[in-house]
């Protein structure tokens, strides 16, 4: 069923559209019934001249410049593998070349390593942890929940990755990404306390 007349489209303005957003898509999909009105037609033909400005998307380089730039302020950096392969320009991963995108601010970097677990790196010590394995439904938002798990455990303890044991002990962030992809939905399949905790206890 379709509500029509008006409908949102058909009341957008260009002054509301979000040019950022416009500028950052690989793709601008538009349909000629949205160019039958205004001021519907304005706005789809403002989106498409902002869709079409030199310069976007940005190039590898360019991209590369901006995430560094943000990279070099942070204090606590989770990045997997093939983002820091792009950032380094090389296929290898050792530590030697994760620890060349160190800087002075940096307290706490993550190197998540798909099937292969993750590596771990702060100003005194470094280590790595060996994955759970699980049955995959979907990846979606992996990377986010071990984020959010990651961020959830510094908020409990400021001082987490300055003892290499009580950061492992803590390690909840460790153990959210596995159980992540074994349902369907990112929000859905986010684990609770429980389900990480009975995760740890079963290993």
């Amino acid at each position: 069923m379709f509500y029509w007349n008006p409908s949102a489209h058909m009341i957008l303005h260009p002054g509301e559209l979000n040019f950022d957003l416009i500028r950052s898509a690989k793709v601008f999909h538009y349909g000629s019934i949205s160019l039958i009105g205004e001021p519907c037609r304005s706005h789809h033909l403002k989106a498409m001249e902002v869709a079409k400005e030199p310069g976007y998307p940005p190039s590898k380089e360019e991209a590369k410049k901006h995430i560094l730039s943000s990279w070099k302020k942070a204090e606590v950096i989770k990045v997997n593998d093939e983002e820091l392969m792009f950032l380094i320009g090389s296929d290898n991963l050792d530590d030697e070349t994760a620890l060349s995108q160190w800087h002075s601010n940096l307290n706490l970097l993550y190197v998540t390593l798909g099937e292969k677990g993750c590596n771990y790196y702060t100003k005194s010590f470094r280590g790595s942890v060996d994955p759970f394995h699980v049955n995959v439904v979907d990846t979606t938002s992996t990377g986010d929940s071990y984020v959010g798990a990651l961020l959830c455990t510094i908020v409990g303890d400021r001082y987490v990755p300055e003892e290499e044991a009580r950061l492992l002990e803590l390690g909840l962030l460790m153990h959210v990404e596995p159980l992540q992809p074994t349902k369907k939905g990112a929000i859905p399949a986010l684990p609770t306390m429980l389900e990480v905790e009975t995760l740890l206890n079963a290993n």
